[in-house]
């Protein structure tokens, strides 16, 4: 199987996570994405195989999200652009597999797109 996570290894989440996969023998592409921050683009891929709206993908208590001028009435593009500018704003960790995505909150939400049930 072939996964991707977009990773922070500072996150208690995305570390529980990340071990959870190794735990059942999956050895995933790990991005850190802070450093190797998404696209506009990726994230509107990321979105549409998760099933969600923007608003559902950023993190509203980074204070990023005020610095960048956001609220909760903000456009989907404007918060793609902000989530592209900044990472931390972005929800994590996301795993990727089989065409699909979930987030990692809780680790065992990403068990559903591995065929390992919930």
């Amino acid at each position: 199987m072939t996964a991707t996570i977009w990773h922070n290894p500072r996150c208690s989440k995305s570390r529980a996570t990340l071990a959870l996969l190794e735990e059942r023998g999956i050895a995933p592409t790990i991005r850190l994405y802070l450093s190797d921050p998404p696209t506009a683009a990726e994230l509107t891929d990321a979105l549409a195989r998760l099933g969600l709206c923007a608003m559902d993908l950023v993190r509203t208590g980074e204070p990023n999200f005020k610095a960048a001028g956001l609220s909760k009435d903000s456009s989907d593009a404007v918060i793609l652009e902000a989530m592209a500018a900044y990472p931390k704003l972005i929800e994590r960790p996301i795993v990727f597999a089989n065409g699909k995505a979930r987030i990692g909150r809780p680790p065992e939400a990403v068990l559903e797109i591995l065929g390992g049930g919930k």
